[in-house]
């Protein structure tokens, strides 16, 4: 059953050998490369040896039991442990996705419900912002067109691990858990310009992609048209006197970036920049991948209710995820970004569907 871990064995032996030669790190791109796979193996390898060493040591059990019958029990504590690794190395077999350990870019658009949505926006923000700073992410809103009830009718934010782009561990990096949020977030409750009290149905998109190196997608400045325009608050109202706000447009692809929120043109720019880049990155996976294009595609065709992923009911207290079947009455809690239950059933879902299609 695990026949290709052997060939790993041998990748993680090789990557061992070469990351120790100090003249590898003379290329830091490289030996980040390295780093990374190297850290990739080493769970798989670690596990597969306990794995094979248990078999051993059920075989030993066994034959000790014929003559103690103590080691019976010894046996049968040795096979349940082996059964736990044979399920822990099937999960660490799983195809991985290659962004998992990227951070992201994460926008929340106001969608069907007017000024509610744009309220209800602001709500998933804050939710993002609280599930940020209980893992320990960093988070910095990029871009901000506010509702003038004070919601929001479209936000950027990146959400970065504290180490910069990409985790300290192997699949423990944002995307690897943000990805599920990307879809349409459908509400229900009273809003608060509702006079008569009847419950109202809205909902706001969320758009989450993995945030791209500078090596990673090489962008020719002549393909740029950048736009500066003066920044501007809810209403219209103006915030800056001077042409701070920056527009960029790749030419070649249609992609446009723009950034308002800092106070000099020279960070929006850089800001804007960065969104580009991730953009034209999640274009050119579309373009290359066809599972990704779809996981892109199905995140918000429409902001539209009947495209829904999640339910947040107020008057029950109730978030229910349409995809995985998940509902939980703590809504409030989730709200808080208490998140880790619903992602982590997103998570489960994915991966037994994984391991379904590699049998």
């Amino acid at each position: 059953m695990f026949e290709a871990v052997e060939d790993l064995i041998g990748e993680h032996a090789d990557l061992e050998k070469k990351l120790a030669d100090p003249s590898v790190h003379s290329d830091q791109a490289n030996a980040r490369k390295l780093n990374k796979r190297y850290a990739e193996l080493t769970p798989i390898v670690a596990t597969f040896r306990a794995w094979k060493q248990t078999g051993e040591d059920i075989e030993t059990a066994k034959e000790y039991a014929a003559i103690d019958p103590d080691f019976a029990a010894e046996a049968k504590e040795l096979s349940a442990q082996r059964v736990e690794l044979t399920e822990k190395l099937r999960l660490l077999l799983v195809p991985r996705d290659p962004s998992d350990d990227k951070d992201v870019l994460l926008e929340v658009k106001a969608g069907a419900g007017g000024d509610e949505s744009a309220l209800f926006a602001g709500d998933l923000l804050r939710m993002y912002l609280r599930y940020a700073e209980r893992v320990g992410w960093k988070t910095e809103i990029i871009d901000a067109t506010e509702s003038e009830l004070g919601g929001y009718k479209d936000v950027q934010v990146s959400v970065r691990t504290k180490g910069g782009n990409g985790a300290t561990e192997p699949g423990q990096g944002v995307w690897a858990r943000l990805k599920y949020e990307g879809g349409v977030h459908r509400v229900q409750r009273v809003p608060a310009t509702e006079s008569q009290g009847r419950i109202h149905t809205s909902a706001a998109g969320v758009l989450v992609t993995p945030e791209a190196e500078e090596v990673e997608v090489e962008v020719n400045m002549n393909d740029l048209r950048i736009d500066v325009y003066r920044s501007s608050g809810p209403g219209g109202q103006s915030v800056n006197t001077t042409d701070s706000a920056v527009r960029i447009t790749h030419v070649p692809t249609g992609v446009v970036a723009s950034c308002q929120n800092e106070k000099s043109q020279l960070q929006n720019k850089e800001q804007a920049m960065r969104i580009l880049r991730s953009r034209l990155l999640a274009a050119a996976q579309e373009a290359a991948e066809q599972e990704a294009s779809d996981v892109r595609r199905s995140q918000v065709r429409t902001v539209d209710r009947s495209e829904k992923i999640r339910t947040y009911n107020f008057p029950e207290n109730r978030i229910s995820d349409h995809r995985t079947g998940f509902k939980a009455y703590n809504l409030d809690q989730v709200l808080d970004g208490d998140l880790d239950s619903v992602i982590q059933a997103c998570v489960d879902t994915d991966s037994a569907a994984k391991l379904a299609a590699a049998q």
